[in-house]
C-alpha cells in the first residue's frame, strides 16, 4: 500500500482524528488553510472525483453524510466550505479522494 491516506486509515501513519465510521475517516489537515481544516475521506480508495462511478458512489455519499457531523464536532455553527481538488492542474496532492472542510472564520470569497 503506497497511498498516504490509506496508510492513515490503517493506522500506519498517525493523524489527529476528528471523526470515523465504517465508511469514512476525518482528520485535521497538517497544513491548515483556515482555523478549522479537516480532511474527510472515504475508507475505500478512490483516486479522485474523476473516478467516482456507480460502483463506488455509495462511499462518496457516506462522506457527504458525514461532513455535517464533522462540521458540528468542530463547532462550525456559522458555515463552512467543502473543497475537493482533482488532478495536477487542480492541485490534488494525494491521489485519494478527499474533501477539505474549512471554517472557523469568514473565509475569503476567492479562497478555494
Amino acid at each position: 500500500m503506497s497511498c498516504l491516506f490509506c496508510k492513515i486509515i490503517a493506522g500506519e501513519i498517525p493523524s489527529a482524528k476528528v471523526y470515523e465510521d465504517e465508511k469514512v475517516y476525518a482528520f485535521k489537515d497538517i497544513n491548515p488553510q483556515a482555523p478549522i481544516h479537516v480532511l474527510v475521506i472515504p475508507r475505500e480508495h478512490i483516486e479522485s472525483a474523476d473516478c467516482v462511478n456507480a460502483e463506488n458512489s455509495v462511499s462518496v455519499s457516506a462522506v457527504f453524510e458525514a461532513i455535517p457531523k464533522v462540521a458540528a464536532a468542530c463547532g462550525l455553527e456559522n458555515g463552512y466550505r467543502v473543497i475537493t481538488n482533482v488532478g495536477e492542474d487542480g492541485c490534488q496532492s494525494v491521489k485519494h479522494l478527499h474533501f477539505h472542510v474549512l471554517g472557523g472564520k469568514k473565509l475569503p470569497e476567492n479562497m478555494g
